[in-house]
């Protein structure tokens, strides 16, 4: 039987100009509900016209809103996080219903994360300082950062609503202009932010949103000639396809990519905080994080008693359906991914790893029509696919070490260098790892910490660039170096 729809309306239509439109070409995309398969919207289509439409709108916008006082851009930014504070519970029940995330986790995480990073920014729109340089005598030199114009903005469909604030806030506070694409799979919070921002003030073209497929208005947006930098967050293979697009009139390219990250559990770790710990780093949001610890990399002399615990915490989690405050985990966010996760347990199989549970869709009734994969842990070595590959999904890797040095050559061998973690009450051992660690996040005895204020990024095929904190605006922003010839001076070579 349906599940009657708890929220009034979704906003469909793109927003370029201030106006809410349809595509150029007409059409829509159906987001479904990954909990049932029920149509949750019928949203609009942008394609390279409208992509064009947007871009221009930001062009026009750019002049008034670089020329605005930084203090009123972040005036702006602080209204906006107050307004999605006051529209959670609306804002928490569109990102469940349409990413599957518990509503749990998006009242607790997902929308709190959002107005902290909209805040941050906020803040910072005016903090963000010059320098003067000590050059030659008689010279003054000083360094300015200046906003890029027209961003173009790629968000994923794993953490939409907190992506959406990760890529807005510190190029809006740092005076450019954005068009943005949500994932087509996950639209409708990136809309709802989009109805948000008119409400309380932002200027007509200042932010786009154009809802449409990658290979289409993505490609459009990273290719453009008027777009002067790209962000984007998401797989690596789009990643490298972004930046042969984006040659063409060589834009400034962020990438946020994937992961594949190590966990490590010492010998003299505390085990009840490594277990729980490192059930969030790979359960929570049903795995589909890019820091996500998908490798759990154990000493062999705590190995067994480890996962005796961390097996039994697996298969206690409340699986169902993401509206329900008891529901710990929801399913996956489409029916496709959920098939290409089944997919590496197979994988696994063929190479001789041991699933030690989970591996399947649940045989709950009331669960079938939704896309969901149990809690699912494979032991396995560190050359499998399993142990190399992102699954991106509720899926962790066990892999076990003897000693120090083994620890860190199986840590650092994959391609991907995001987020790692380990567990020890050794403090020399724990920042010897942190500097040798192949990432561009290091956690210690916790995992998958976040915060505006800290950046955010990887190394290798995870990407470059960082989202978050003072980076984040100098990102967003380039540097002129001014020379002032203070005495007037007359280059000794022309004197006469």
């Amino acid at each position: 039987m349906a599940r009657p729809h708890p929220l009034p309306s979704f906003q469909t239509k793109l927003l370029i100009d201030g106006e809410w439109c349809d595509g150029a070409e007409g059409g829509t995309i159906s987001v479904a509900n990954p909990f049932d398969g029920e149509t949750l919207a019928e949203v609009a289509i942008a394609t390279a016209a409208d992509v064009d439409r947007a871009v221009k709108a930001a062009e026009r916008a750019f002049p008034a809103w670089r020329a605005l006082a930084a203090h009123e851009r972040g005036r702006l930014l602080l209204k906006l996080a107050d307004a999605i504070e006051a529209d959670t519970a609306n804002l928490a029940g569109i990102e469940a219903l349409d990413t599957g995330h518990p509503i749990r986790d998006c009242l607790a995480l997902d929308v709190p994360r959002t107005v902290l990073c909209f805040r941050y920014f906020g803040g910072m729109a005016d903090k963000l300082e010059g320098s003067v340089v000590p050059v030659d005598a008689g010279f003054l030199n000083y360094v300015e950062r200046e906003p890029i114009g027209v961003v173009g903005a790629i968000v994923p469909w794993n953490f939409p609503l907190m992506f959406t604030s990760w890529k807005l806030g510190p190029a809006l506070a740092a005076g450019n202009t954005v068009v943005i694409k949500p994932s087509e799979i996950t639209p409708l919070s990136t809309l709802r932010i989009g109805e948000l921002m008119q409400q309380v003030g932002f200027p007509a073209g200042v932010v786009n949103i154009v809802t449409g497929y990658g290979q289409d208005a993505g490609q459009r947006i990273a290719e453009h000639p008027g777009i002067g930098k790209v962000a984007f967050t998401g797989s690596t293979a789009t990643g490298r396809r972004i930046v042969e697009a984006s040659a063409a009139n060589l834009k400034k390219v962020q990438l946020e990519l994937g992961g594949k990250g190590p966990n490590i559990v010492f010998a003299d770790a505390n085990l009840p905080a490594a277990i729980g710990g490192s059930a969030f780093a790979i359960f929570h949001n049903q795995g589909q994080a890019c820091i996500a610890g998908s490798r759990l990399i154990l000493h062999e002399s705590i190995a067994d008693a480890f996962l005796e615990k961390f097996v039994a915490l697996a298969r206690s989690i409340r699986l169902g359906d993401p509206l329900n405050p008891k529901t710990e985990m929801g399913p996956l966010t489409s029916r496709l991914h959920q098939e290409r996760v089944l997919s590496f347990v197979d994988i696994a199989r063929e190479q001789g790893g041991d699933v030690l549970t989970g591996g399947r869709a649940p045989t709950d009734p009331a669960l079938a029509a939704g896309c969901f994969v149990e809690p699912t842990i494979v032991r396995a070595k560190p050359d499998h696919r399993v142990a190399q590959e992102e699954v991106f999904g509720p899926f962790v890797t066990v892999l076990t070490f003897s000693t120090d040095e083994e620890a860190l050559a199986i840590a650092n061998g994959t391609e991907y260098g995001l987020g790692a973690g380990l567990w020890t009450q050794d403090i020399t051992r724990a920042h010897r790892f942190a500097k040798q660690l192949h990432a561009g996040m290091v956690w210690i005895n916790s995992y998958k910490r976040v915060h505006p204020a800290s950046p955010f990024g990887g190394v290798g095929r995870s990407g470059y660039g960082r989202e978050m904190g003072f980076e984040a605006m100098r990102e967003y922003t380039v540097a002129k170096s001014v020379w002032i010839n203070v005495d007037a001076q007359i280059p000794p070579f022309y004197r006469r």
